[in-house]
């Protein structure tokens, strides 16, 4: 059975750690997951956020990469506008050898309007700020001179893996499905009723059909967490699920953005709603059984997650679900 992890490493007041507790935690839990056999590890990135949203998912993806040996890394996504092409050609080769070629990237263009006010970026050069970064990163990537802005340069060393990590794109418009089938290595829509737009527009181009859908919108959306009982679960756990719903929600009404997120009043609407799941282990361990092909998608330090609440969850997972599914 395949899983992967998340982290943001949010640590709004509410959580009562410091950062440097959060990522020695996410640290661990990398080691944890890979260990297991864990296919992924993916790290999000937001800047000026007022709970400490991860900014630096490169940094952490780093040190992740040196304390493991077997698990694969996605940044999703990295917001293209906020870097300068080159310098992330250079940190990404990097990363490519220091991961022994274990990292890939979701390029996105973006949202909130503090972050383009923050590095003072305009928000209508989104569309054209992502594409100049993937054509750098293509072409650096090769490990041979190309033009760049008027220029010939050289990104050394050349990556370790041949092409250097994978490129997809991310978004919520039919712009970004778009360019997403003209530019990328593929798409990961953040809303599913995009996907057509990348389908239609990869047979226009005479690129292959990529099918009808991408089931990985609703899974990655999908916040499950394993407790004993899920009652003083929900008590437990609930506050930290509310505060990265209403956070995400917030920032997309403000930036009409489309989202599987929409702010809530209290913990009880957000349950009902369903995108926050706690199951125990043996529900977990069902629903992955009776599924096609079994995947879990964990986030266990969601919101500012206490550690202990968090490696529980991940604890039960291994010693529960995991044999159960194996037998």
């Amino acid at each position: 059975m395949l899983f992967a992890l998340r982290f943001d490493l949010r640590n709004p007041e509410l959580a009562g750690t410091t950062a440097a507790d959060r990522y020695q935690a996410a640290l661990e839990m990398a080691e944890w997951a890979d260990r297991l056999g864990c296919a992924s590890i993916v790290l999000s990135e937001h800047h000026s956020s007022p709970d400490g949203y991860l900014p630096s998912p490169l940094v952490m993806a780093a040190a992740m990469a040196a304390r493991t040996s077997k698990v694969t890394f996605a940044v999703a996504a990295l917001l293209a506008p906020f870097y300068n092409p080159i310098r992330l050609a250079e940190d990404l080769v990097v990363l490519d050898h220091l991961s022994r070629g274990r990292v890939d990237l979701v390029v996105g263009g973006g949202y909130v309007r503090e972050e383009f006010e923050m590095y003072g970026v305009p928000m209508n050069e989104r569309g054209k700020r992502v594409t100049e970064v993937v054509r750098t990163l293509k072409a650096a990537f090769t490990g041979k001179p190309f033009e760049f802005r008027g220029h010939t340069v050289r990104v050394t060393p050349g990556p370790y893996r041949a092409g250097g990590p994978r490129l997809m794109l991310g978004g919520s418009s039919e712009a970004a499905a778009r360019r997403a089938a003209r530019i990328a290595d593929g798409f990961m829509p953040a809303v599913p009723e995009v996907w057509e737009f990348y389908r239609d527009e990869m047979q226009r181009l005479g690129r292959g059909d990529p099918g009808p859908g991408s089931t990985l919108v609703a899974t990655n959306t999908l916040t499950t967490a394993l407790t004993k009982d899920p009652e003083q679960g929900w008590e437990q756990m609930g506050p930290y699920f509310l505060h990265e719903n209403n956070a995400y929600g917030t920032w997309q009404a403000q930036n009409d953005a489309a989202s599987p997120y929409q702010s809530t009043e209290n913990v009880d609407t957000l349950r009902a709603e369903g995108p926050y799941r706690v199951l125990t282990p043996d529900e977990y361990a069902a629903e992955l059984k009776a599924s096609p092909v079994p995947f879990a998608f964990l986030h266990p330090l969601c919101g500012g997650m206490p550690i202990d609440l968090a490696w529980s969850s991940l604890y039960l997972f291994e010693r529960e679900v995991l044999p159960a599914l194996a037998a």
